[in-house]
């Protein structure tokens, strides 16, 4: 293992430092580029292409389609297709590594968290700074950096900057596995786990439901015990899968949908609900939890139930591979200067979704924040310097190594 900083390392962290990222952030986070503000992620994209473009390679736009979705009525209808930038760069070199971001944010077109500011601290405000506007600023310095190594054409990489990530990735997620394969690593730039720069470490996975409930209709006054109520039946599911939620398999009712008239027994509900299981045993056990709450209910209530959805990301646990990846950070963020800690999270990513590949992935390569997805959102804007250095490093020093 390399333990110093040789002089064309500095080089290329000399390099990683001087990228005008701040700027870049500041001109990126001031697009609205909600998850799904249609105009807002064109431009986005548009940017973020000619920004990207520089690197060798070319980087092309591919539009998937992104599924069904659940409308309140109950009905199933197509989700917009979603359209994501993907680059790739010496797809025949010896090391390959694949880096993904995201250019989405959850703050929707008319959101009145708009304007990016200072903040006392060295700190920047603004919507998706830290999640994730810096990340990628991170990530094009970093590359644009390492191409100045004089062994840069023995590391490939591919990159995928998607539109959906905030949304859970459903349009995406095809084309980050298909990606993964082959990769010697993989490195997502989310914003680090705590604002001191922790690293995230196992995530659960996640699956999100809406559960179709069709009762009967009956008149509450002439008729009360003749109807089926479906929003009475949604309440009781929920409190039911609410109860099972556990250390290990978060549960969370959501939204109801559903109801009329107080004179009428309402005869449809949708019930939407969040589920975080830890282990692939636990999601097992989640999906037996759903299919018998959906007997019990339609056989208590004499209704009829229909679920729809899936889980769109799998648990995220730590491989052998993966200790060996994190090993490698740990030694460059020591050469660094930098710490290196890690943090059991409960937040899910496209690192979930890798790593399912059986890829190792670091997913919070991103800047030091905090308080994203809220109007408080901040990046430490020195990590800007660090983070990117950090990326360079780890990647010279994987291609030393050949590899794992």
């Amino acid at each position: 293992m390399v333990d110093k900083i040789s002089p064309c390392e500095q080089t290329v962290l000399e390099k990683a430092a001087a990228y005008p990222m701040l700027d870049r952030v500041i001109e990126w986070a001031s697009i609205n580029s909600g998850s799904h503000n249609k105009s807002g992620l064109v431009r986005m994209a548009s940017v973020l292409k000619q920004a990207f473009s520089t690197l060798p390679g070319k980087i092309t736009e591919i539009t998937l389609p992104s599924g069904k979705m659940i409308t309140p009525e109950g009905d199933e209808i197509l989700s917009p297709d979603a359209t994501h930038l993907h680059l790739v760069v010496r797809p025949n070199a010896p090391i390959q590594i694949l880096l993904t971001g995201h250019m989405d944010t959850v703050f929707g077109e008319n959101h009145p968290f708009s304007v990016v500011t200072s903040l006392e601290g060295n700190r920047l405000g603004g919507p998706g700074v830290a999640d994730m506007k810096g990340g990628l600023a991170v990530m094009l310095s970093a590359l644009t950096a390492f191409e100045h190594y004089p062994d840069h054409e023995q590391l490939g990489y591919e990159v995928i900057l998607n539109s959906d990530e905030e949304i859970g990735s459903l349009s995406s997620a095809p084309l980050l596995v298909k990606a993964a394969e082959g990769k010697t690593a993989a490195f997502t730039y989310e914003p680090s786990a705590l604002p001191d720069g922790t690293f995230a470490a196992a995530r659960p996975g996640s699956g999100n439901f809406s559960i179709i409930i069709k009762g009967l209709a009956a008149h509450a006054g002439r008729n009360l015990t003749g109807g089926r109520n479906a929003l009475i039946a949604a309440a009781d599911f929920a409190l039911r899968l609410k109860a099972a939620s556990r250390e290990g398999m978060g549960i969370n009712p959501a939204k109801i949908d559903g109801g009329g008239p107080n004179n009428i027994v309402p005869d449809h509900a949708i019930l939407r609900v969040n589920i975080r299981p830890s282990t692939l045993k636990d999601m097992e056990e989640a999906q037996q939890l759903l299919q018998k709450t959906t007997e019990d209910i339609e056989k208590k209530h004499d209704v009829t139930l229909k679920i729809h959805g899936a889980f769109g990301r799998p648990p995220k646990n730590i491989s052998e591979k993966s200790k060996a990846l994190m090993a490698l950070v740990e030694n460059s963020c020591q050469d660094l200067g930098l710490g290196a800690r890690w943090k059991d999270t409960g937040g899910v990513c496209d690192g979930n979704n890798i790593a399912a590949a059986n890829i190792p992935v670091i997913d919070t390569m991103g800047v030091r924040g905090g308080a994203i997805h809220s109007d408080q959102e901040f990046l430490i804007i020195e990590s800007l310097k660090e983070r990117a250095q950090l990326s360079a490093l780890i990647w010279i020093r994987l291609l030393k190594e050949g590899g794992l």
